[in-house]
């Protein structure tokens, strides 16, 4: 018995051995095979791999003090975009501004911190691992680069009320939050190209509209009195200066022509400086605006869904710059721009 046990082990790995040895080369053609096409499906992995918290670094062509302002104004639309509670949501809302927030840690870095908190968010999406009840937060930091960028850093994240768990971000929160930022930039972009266009624009027609140089001199020897009375020639020529018109960069002055037809009567000296008065009145009215009451919301760009930018108060004075069908493209008096509603402004008394 003990002799065939040690023959029938003797055959086993005989037969063991064969085995291998037929098998060994297939077996190494399909080592090589995958040797060569194994490290492109890693990259493919890699490349598809979700990476959680490394937030958003990016240098936005626009000094600080206008992203600043434009992200104040992201930290109070009470939305959180690129995630959302329920499948049938577009975005997070009941969001708030915040000075500070647990769920990061003090900002010790350079810079201007901005926060945007949600309490008692339901397991918002896009962050990993994330349940149950908690708080989403949102950190915009800012770094000047010199007078004309800025480095802005967005970063979210979830933290669980009852465990404290930290959940990081995908991403999508971050690059959802920089394009609405973006956007409006970028609107207020396009309002400053548009006004700097319609400023040249005007000043050309000033240019234009000009009386050549001689005018002036020969309208002012009509009116004038005889020669040999001094008293009368200083009278005549001193209202003439008072009635000159200013110089208005609303608008283009009319010519003569126009002003004749507008005015029929004699061109006296006094009746003039009355008409040119009216005129500029009449140029105040065509180019400022007050806001109606109860106020009204200065938007970031011509569309009812707009961010506000701020409230104009009852009574506000704007300058219009650009005019569409619907909407003013304006600016306040402390310099901020921005558009409003043709139904929420009204002309000058």
């Amino acid at each position: 018995m003990v002799a065939n046990s040690v023959v029938s082990g003797k055959m086993q790995k005989f037969i063991h051995q064969l085995q291998w040895k037929i098998v060994s080369p297939i077996s190494l053609a399909a080592l090589l095979v995958l040797s060569f096409l194994y490290p492109p499906l890693l990259r493919a992995s890699d490349k598809d791999k979700i990476s959680y918290g490394q937030g958003l670094i990016v240098n936005v062509p626009f000094p600080e003090s206008e992203v600043e302002q434009v992200v104040q104004d992201i930290t109070q639309n009470g939305i959180i975009r690129g995630t959302k509670e329920y499948n049938k949501d577009e975005y997070v809302g009941g969001a708030q501004p915040a000075d500070s927030t647990h769920a990061f840690p003090q900002w010790t870095g350079t810079g201007k911190v901005f926060y945007k908190v949600r309490l008692q968010a339901i397991d918002p999406r896009n962050f990993k691992d994330a349940s149950d009840v908690g708080t989403l937060a949102v950190r915009y930091v800012l770094q000047p680069q010199g007078d004309k960028n800025t480095v802005l850093r967005i970063n979210a994240v979830f933290v669980e009320d009852f465990r404290r768990t930290v959940h990081d971000s995908n991403g999508s929160v971050e690059v959802s939050e920089y394009k609405d930022i973006r956007d409006h930039l970028d609107a207020i972009g396009v309002m400053k190209e548009q006004t700097i266009e319609a400023e040249k624009e005007r000043q050309q027609q000033l240019l234009k509209k000009q009386p050549p140089a001689g005018t002036e001199g020969s309208s002012s020897s009509r009116v004038s009195p005889p020669s040999g009375d001094v008293t009368a020639n200083k009278s005549v020529t001193s209202e003439a200066t008072i009635a000159r018109p200013p110089v208005v960069e609303a608008g283009p002055v009319p010519s003569s022509e126009q002003n004749a037809r507008q005015d029929p009567e004699p061109a006296a000296t006094q009746t003039e400086g009355q008409t040119l008065e009216q005129h500029v009145q009449d140029l105040r009215r065509r180019v400022e605006r007050l806001v109606k009451a109860p106020g009204a919301p200065l938007k970031s760009a011509p569309f009812h869904t707009a961010t506000t930018l701020s409230a104009l108060g009852t009574g506000t004075e704007v300058l219009i710059l650009i005019s569409t069908q619907y909407w003013y493209g304006v600016e306040t008096r402390d310099g901020q721009h921005g558009w409003i509603s043709r139904d929420e402004l009204e002309p000058l008394p």
